[in-house]
């Protein structure tokens, strides 16, 4: 968020000049701002790179190959993303990073400034001078969408970064008094991923290439890249810090350089375009987006680019911190998926064939366990087409490898998390009318990633295939439920397999499979057989179906008990494609609203000496800052009493989420967090993608416009909308009223105007009454209006 428009531009110029510039950009500015509105100056690109948010704040572009950041550390589980808020030096600038993730990789590519006696060994970080680690301090440091500056302090470097999307462009102001030199480690790799293999080839006196191959959470993973350096320079090479002869060397483990650069001015600009497919690409990738050495214009262009994607939504009203929490979460969910084809059109598939995308480009980082919640469900609002592309994405997967993806990186099966939740992705897409890619493809696809299969993705390992179609799919195949006793997080993946089934279901009725339809609906109820009345929570079943024992609802082992990253307090409200079933199965409304009221009043103590990290954004055993609990707030609005909800999401808006770099309650996971932000403070969620209905809580600001691709708009107004006036007491949908808290997609794509009237109080009878039984019970206010109680 942070700029320091006085360290823009490093040469003197005369006061008329400067006139002459400032008036320039005034009317460049004024002529920008009548098209596109620039909400850049609220991003700030520091959140969530503390606590466990997984961050990064380098410089990149809307879904864009190249994140160019920092690296501040590359081991334990908040190296995820190669750089902690809490660090205070640095080991180099690497082209490619993940964002939010809760495993690390990637950290491509690593560029460290030196002047003088540069090294070839990283410097630890509690001694950074045994290395080419340099210390700094966040006064020194600025991000902002697309740019980010630091003073290195040990070397007196000030590093610029900014970005096209498949290339990065580096600016470095070294000290006058002392050589400037630029150390090149392919060694480095976020989680000390092992290197089978890394080359370095200096082309000539300004060029230079490398390549580096590593298998970590990608098995198969290259990264090509191609440098252009406005000055010449010399180098020398090294295998494993090795000094070796000639020009080029390879090595298994890491190739390192050290430029040193003749004398001249105290600038050095470096162009590095990259590719997963060869050094031809990354020249290409290079070549096309970066023709001269314009740093400001490049800069300028990325900010252009983030300017158009931060412009799809304009809010008015909220505070100031509530503004820039809202378009810094609207960046965080334009950074992945992201670019994996070349410039021209060819990318590495999952098969890790060479292939040539003709008509668009090819996509990479599908945390789709994360993702499907609510951030393609965004994109369905804000960026049809792009989610659209995904999808085929996803499909070309499907082409290759036989199955979908669960967890897609750097084009690799990983295997990773549970559920098969590419389904809910395409499907939702379908049932909002976005069917721009093979439908019986699509429809094939789904059916097939439904079941157990292990002749799909022969590329992948043993290890990989087996997480990508586990056991769990042969048991519910053959059994129609998951054994606990034969199957690790047999609950957690039940209830994903049902709900994804109900998916299906949902595509085969709308192509007229009535075979399909029946069928896929049987297992999408299979999720019940889970619900222990006596104790009232979802359960393991062993192969007898006997109940798992012993139980305990607050108990965690992660990933290894029956639920994954959670417990049974969270995880036994997920049948969102069914909450009518889930409320008869806890009885009825008065006990379902009872337990619901205790999962948001229970202590929050975790039981386990293992317990999962991620259980962490509590209230009461409400887990905001994972996944699973992300709908769970919205199904008070489904037994009649969404005052409860509005005051919840409120909560969680309010207090879970900061203008800090420690502003989420857990992992961004890949724009996840970010989206449900997003969704909410706008004043509405999705609570079953699939089922394309909005859930209504408590919008934050004023006015929200959305700017629909066919050209219309769609207006959230929130009348008299206070921090105290919380509660909605009636919503009007262009203008007719409605009498329950929900509202469909096509509302949004025709366009028009939703309108909440909000007060201090909860309303019991408005927009309850169809809302389900027990929407009047109890008194009309609260005086003291906390979950249970009179409510």
């Amino acid at each position: 968020m942070m700029s320091d428009t006085s360290m823009l531009h490093d040469e003197p110029c005369t006061r008329r000049n400067a006139r002459q510039v400032v008036s320039l950009v005034a009317v460049f500015t004024l002529m920008a701002s009548a098209a596109i509105a620039d909400n850049t100056h609220y991003v700030n690109p520091f959140i969530g790179t503390g606590g466990h948010g997984h961050t990064f704040p380098g410089a990149t572009t809307p879904y864009g190959m190249v994140q160019l950041s920092p690296d501040t550390r590359t081991l334990g589980w908040d190296a995820c993303a190669g750089y902690h808020h809490s660090d205070s030096s640095i080991l180099g600038f690497s082209h490619t990073h993940l964002s939010g993730t809760g495993i690390g990789d990637l950290g491509d590519v690593l560029f460290m400034p030196a002047a003088g006696d540069a090294q070839v060994v990283p410097g630890p970080e509690d001694d950074p001078d045994a290395g080419y680690r340099s210390r700094f301090i966040h006064d020194n440091e600025r991000a902002e969408p697309g740019y980010y500056r630091v003073h290195l302090a040990d070397e007196d470097i000030d590093a610029e970064l900014t970005a096209t999307p498949r290339a990065g462009f580096h600016r470095y102001h070294y000290p006058a008094s002392k050589p400037a030199q630029l150390v090149i480690d392919l060694a480095h790799t976020i989680h000390g991923h092992h290197n089978p293999r890394t080359e370095l080839k200096v082309i000539n006196d300004r060029e230079i290439v490398g390549l580096k191959q590593s298998r970590g959470w990608a098995e198969h993973h290259y990264v090509y890249f191609h440098a252009k350096f406005n000055r010449p320079f010399t180098a020398k090479l090294y295998a494993n810090t090795q000094e070796k002869q000639g020009d080029s060397v390879s090595a298994e483990g890491g190739a390192q350089a050290v430029l040193t650069f003749e004398a001249g001015d105290d600038v050095v600009l470096a162009k590095v375009g990259i590719s997963a497919v060869d050094y031809d690409g990354a020249r290409k990738n290079l070549e096309a987006e970066i023709a001269d050495w314009d740093f400001e214009k490049v800069r300028s262009d990325a900010k252009l680019a983030w300017q158009k994607q931060l412009d799809k939504i304009n809010v008015k009203g909220g505070a100031p911190d509530q503004r820039v929490i809202f378009y810094t979460a609207l960046y965080h969910t334009a950074i992945s998926p992201y670019l994996f084809s070349d410039a021209d059109g060819r990318y590495r598939g999952v098969d890790q064939e060479i292939h040539t995308a003709t008509d668009e480009p090819v996509y990479t980082v599908f945390s789709l366990w994360d993702t499907f919640r609510a951030f393609h469900p965004l994109l369905t609002i804000t960026d049809p087409d792009r989610n659209a592309a995904f999808i085929r994405t996803l499909l070309t997967h499907y082409d290759q490898g036989g199955v979908l993806p669960k967890w897609e990186l750097a084009g690799n099966y990983t295997g990773t998390m549970i559920g098969y939740h590419a389904v809910p992705v395409i499907v939702d897409a379908y049932v909002k009318g976005r069917r721009d890619f093979d439908v019986e493809k699509a429809y094939r696809a789904v059916v097939a990633s439904a079941h157990y299969d292990r002749d799909v993705a022969p590329q992948a390992s043993d290890a990989v295939r087996t997480a990508l179609v586990p056991a769990a799919k042969r048991f519910n195949d053959e059994l129609g439920f998951i054994p606990s006793d034969q199957e690790n997080e047999s609950v957690s993946q039940a209830l994903e397999f049902a709900y994804n089934d109900w998916c299906i279901a949902q595509f085969a009725t709308a192509l007229g499979k009535s075979d399909d339809t029946e069928k896929y609906f049987e297992r999408a109820r299979r999720y019940r057989q889970y619900f222990d009345t006596e104790t009232g929570f979802m359960r393991g079943l062993n192969t007898d179906r006997t109940w798992s024992t012993p139980f305990n609802p607050r108990f965690s082992e992660h990933r290894r008990d029956n639920y994954t990253e959670g417990n049974a307090w969270q995880w036994t409200w997920f049948a969102p494609h069914d909450v009518p079933g889930l409320v008869d199965l806890m009885g009825g409304p008065a006990p379902f609203i009872k337990k619901l009221d205790q999962l948001f009043t229970e202590d929050s103590t975790i039981d386990g000496a293992n317990s999962s990290v991620d259980i962490s954004g509590l209230i009461g055993q409400y887990a905001h800052g994972n996944e699973p609990s992300h709908h769970i707030a919205y199904l008070y609005n489904y037994v009649g009493q969404p005052w409860k909800t509005q005051r919840l999401v409120d909560q969680i808006l309010t207090t879970l989420y900061h203008n800090d770099p420690d502003g989420l309650s857990g992992n961004e996971d890949c724009g996840q967090m970010s989206a449900w932000y997003l969704l909410n403070a706008m004043g509405f969620y999705q609570v079953s993608p699939g089922d394309p209905t909005y859930s209504i809580g408590r919008p934050l600001f004023d006015e929200v416009t959305i700017q629909q691709e066919n050209g219309k708009t769609f207006t959230l107004r929130a009348i008299n909308n206070s921090p105290e006036n919380r509660y909605v007491q009636s919503v009007k949908l262009n203008g007719d009223g409605l009498s329950a808290p929900f509202f469909r997609h096509a509302a949004i794509v025709e366009g028009g105007v939703l309108e909440l009237e909000m007060g201090p109080w909860p309303e019991k009878r408005h927009l309850a009454a169809k809302a389900g039984a027990g929407a009047t019970d109890g008194p009309l206010r609260d005086e003291n209006p906390q979950l249970g109680g009179n409510d």
